[in-house]
């Protein structure tokens, strides 16, 4: 007998609990992340309740008040979220495509070295970064671009009579800063993906077009790009399904309120609103779950596109 059923179609019945006892182990292996996702991921969601209510701290968030939609529609009307609103999609998209062609050299150039030894060496430089934290990252950003003691102005102060540029902190540079620094520490791990991709490509494509004569850049443009377009459809599709997290971390780490205009994105807005000012928190939970919302909306529309233009989506 089906220990549950959804319609008429078994999801548990005799032949699935024998093949989770079977694989036993492997549902062992996967056990501690099923539970950290249920545990930050799904617990968490009683608290989107708080988006309908004013919180009050000593009944709780069961006990406190309904309001509706009001923090939605204050939501709607505060001219502040709408600037971080802008500033996600702006940083998020910058960082997905301006990041995108990076890795993908990386590798391709990676796969053309025949010297192990200096491969091994140039993919550890590579990947270094991505394991480093924003805390570390941006410390050596204010190291190099201080206009006090940092080396960029140092430098300028000893061999010329300038005064050193104003890097940090300056909105016009922001930005700029923000995206060259995501793709110095992520073109590593990015590589890695598409250095897979690369060995997966069946060898004997380029066989066949080394005795038609055609050179390494030819069989770079017609074998080894045309193979790496699902690999490409697939991650863009994840990062836009993502793209309302703009890297809180990052942004967090190099901005000030001097940049707020240009810097300031969701993620930023909702601590210093949902969990710095107590009185806002359920302002705070509305900003995250309408981001939510958007994020899945955009995953769902890439998926689509990528199916209309032809590709498997992810979904």
């Amino acid at each position: 007998m089906p220990i549950l059923i959804r319609g008429a179609i078994p999801i548990f019945n005799k032949k699935t609990i024998s093949e989770i006892i079977m694989n036993r182990y492997a549902y062992l292996l996967i056990l501690p992340g099923l539970i950290y996702i249920v545990i930050f991921s799904y617990v968490p969601i009683y608290g989107l309740l708080l988006s309908f209510k004013t919180y009050n701290f000593s009944k709780g968030i069961w006990g406190s008040p309904w309001v509706g939609l009001k923090n939605f529609e204050y939501l709607f009307r505060d001219k502040n979220f709408w600037i971080a609103f802008n500033n996600t999609l702006i940083i998020s998209f910058g960082k997905i495509f301006l990041s995108l062609p990076f890795p993908i050299l990386l590798a391709i150039l990676l796969s053309e070295v025949r010297f192990t030894g200096y491969k091994r060496v140039i993919q550890s430089i590579l990947y270094l970064p991505h394991f480093l934290s924003w805390v570390i990252v941006a410390g050596i950003i204010f190291n190099l671009l201080s206009v006090t003691d940092g080396t960029l102005s140092k430098t300028i102060s000893a061999y010329t009579s300038q005064s050193p540029p104003v890097i940090l902190a300056n909105a016009k540079y922001f930005r700029t800063l923000v995206f060259s620094s995501h793709i110095w520490k992520t073109a590593g791990w990015g590589t890695v993906i598409y250095m897979a991709a690369i060995v997966s490509i069946d060898p004997t494509l380029y066989e066949a077009a080394i005795i038609d004569g055609a050179n390494r850049f030819q069989r770079i443009w017609h074998i080894t790009l045309p193979s790496l377009i699902f690999t490409v459809i697939i991650l863009t599709i994840l990062n836009i399904g993502s793209v309302m997290n703009a890297g809180f971390d990052q942004i967090f780490n190099l901005y000030d309120p001097s940049v707020y205009k240009v810097g300031d994105i969701i993620d930023t807005f909702v601590y210093r609103v949902g969990l710095l000012s107590t009185s806002k928190m359920e302002y705070g939970v509305t900003v995250g779950l309408f981001k939510s919302v958007i994020n899945c909306a955009l995953l769902l529309t890439a998926n689509q596109i990528a199916k209309w233009i032809g590709y498997d989506g992810i979904l």
